[in-house]
Order: C-alpha cells, then sequence, then structure tokens
C-alpha cells in the first residue's frame, strides 16, 4: 500500500528562522505514525503545513498523489485529512450529543432548519451517539460541554473529528494536559480506532511508551529538520536520535 499523504523539501520561515526545513517524508495509508522531538524541533508547524494552518515558504504536497499545497483548510478537510484543534465550533451551552450531532450535519453537508422536524436528524442523532459511545462518552450525552472535564472535553473534540469521517487524523497531543486518571481511557480510544484498519493516523505525542506501543513508523524532527523514520525500535536505536535526547533537550526517555 502506498503513501497517502507525502511532501517533497517542504519548508517554512519566519523571519529569519527555519522552522521546518526541507522536509520530505512519506506517510503510508492505514498506518499509524508518530511525530516526535525535541521542544520547537517544529512538530506542531509540521501539522500547521500538512493541515493547511499555514502556508509553505517551498516545497509541496501531495495527497493521493494530488498537489495540495496550495489548498485551504476546509478543502483539505473535505479531501479527506481532519485535524482536532480545527473543530473551534464547539458549542459550550449545547449538550455533548447536540454538539457531536451538528459535527456529523456539517459532514453530510445538511444545515440545521428550525422548522424541521425532530425526526428528521434522526440518523444524525444515532450516529453521534454511536461516536459518543466510541469515545466512552456517551453517559455524558445530555451535560451541557461547557460542565465537561478537560479530559472529556478531549474526547468530544476526538468525538466531533471522527464525526467527519476523514480517512487521516491529524491528533496534536490528545493526552496534554490530562491527569493519570484520564489519559488511559484516551489512549484506548486511539487504539480502538488503530485495530479498526481504515484510517491513517499521524500522532504528535510526549508519551513515549504510547508512541513505542501503538506506532508503525515514527519520525524524528530536530531543529526543523528530518533526521531519523523507521519502526519505533530502529529509531531508538539510531545514535543521531539518540545524541538529540541524551542532550539534555528533551524532557522524556526515549526507551
Amino acid at each position: 500500500m502506498g503513501p497517502i499523504l507525502e511532501t517533497q523539501s517542504l519548508g517554512i520561515k519566519f523571519g529569519g528562522h527555519q522552522a521546518v526545513h526541507d522536509v520530505s517524508l512519506k506517510i503510508e495509508e492505514k498506518k499509524f505514525t508518530s511525530i516526535i522531538g525535541p521542544n520547537g524541533a517544529g512538530k506542531t508547524t509540521l501539522f500547521n503545513l500538512l493541515s493547511g494552518q499555514l502556508a509553505p515558504t517551498n516545497g509541496s504536497i501531495y495527497f493521493r498523489g494530488n498537489d495540495i499545497t496550495k489548498l485551504s483548510p476546509p478543502v483539505r478537510t473535505r479531501l479527506g485529512i481532519g485535524r482536532s484543534f480545527q473543530l473551534t465550533n464547539v458549542f459550550p451551552n449545547l449538550t455533548v450529543l447536540e454538539n457531536v450531532r451538528l459535527a456529523v450535519q456539517s459532514q453530510a453537508n445538511v444545515r440545521y432548519q428550525m422548522v424541521a422536524h425532530f425526526l428528521h436528524y434522526k440518523k444524525f442523532i444515532q450516529k453521534a451517539e454511536a461516536l459518543l459511545d466510541k469515545v466512552l462518552l456517551l453517559d455524558k450525552a445530555d451535560a451541557k460541554a461547557f460542565n465537561l472535564a478537560h479530559g472529556e472535553k478531549r474526547k468530544l473534540e476526538m468525538a466531533m473529528l471522527l464525526a467527519l469521517d476523514t480517512d487521516v487524523l491529524l491528533l496534536d497531543e490528545p493526552t496534554a494536559g490530562m491527569s493519570l486518571e484520564e489519559v488511559p481511557a484516551i489512549i484506548d480510544v486511539i487504539r480502538q480506532i488503530k485495530e479498526e484498519g481504515d484510517r491513517t493516523i499521524i500522532l504528535i505525542e510526549h508519551k513515549m511508551d504510547l508512541i513505542m506501543d501503538l506506532s508503525d513508523d515514527v519520525l524524528v524532527l530536530f531543529h526543523g529538520e528530518l533526521i531519523a523514520q523507521g519502526t519505533p525500535e530502529a529509531v531508538a536505536a539510531n545514535e543521531t536520535v539518540q545524541s538529540a535526547y541524551l542532550g539534555g533537550m528533551y524532557d522524556e526517555q526515549l526507551t
């Protein structure tokens, strides 16, 4: 199975700072790929380039062999690239179920109509409930979104991302800010999505045990450059990667 997402000599400058430098990579379809590196390595900037939040200074991005370098984030989402933090349409005063139902409707390109009968939206409600069940949040379906704990809000964001039904999921530190008690639940959700085998997952994460356990492929960024790519075991044994981590520039153990 070939690459679903590819970059060629991708780079971006902010003033005199080269945040991402000539990154050429291939993301294999329906694989779980993690991107790691020290803080400031360019991981989130690379995500911003892939999702269209930023326009590159140089290089190209390809999705299923087609050049998407100049396409906007909404167009990339419709093509099949979804990113969790793009979902800013969370309504705190609506229920958890209503938030996901609206995301399902958006994917179906159906606008809300005040005069439409409730049963008209039954299929959207059923899909929203199924997604909430998948992210272990169905018991909170009737709760107002603003009452959710931080970890529960991250699960709601995950459900809304899944509602977009994209082929590629860009997950930028999904466990960030969670308590130790909350982390296992979101990891279980990510593991389930991977085991279903019908999506390509690209993850930025600092928890090395999660990366080593779930990843098929690992990319390592350092000072905006791609310095290694391979299986978790191969990357962990890479001397260049070890030097970057053991040089005191990263706060996690690589192995």
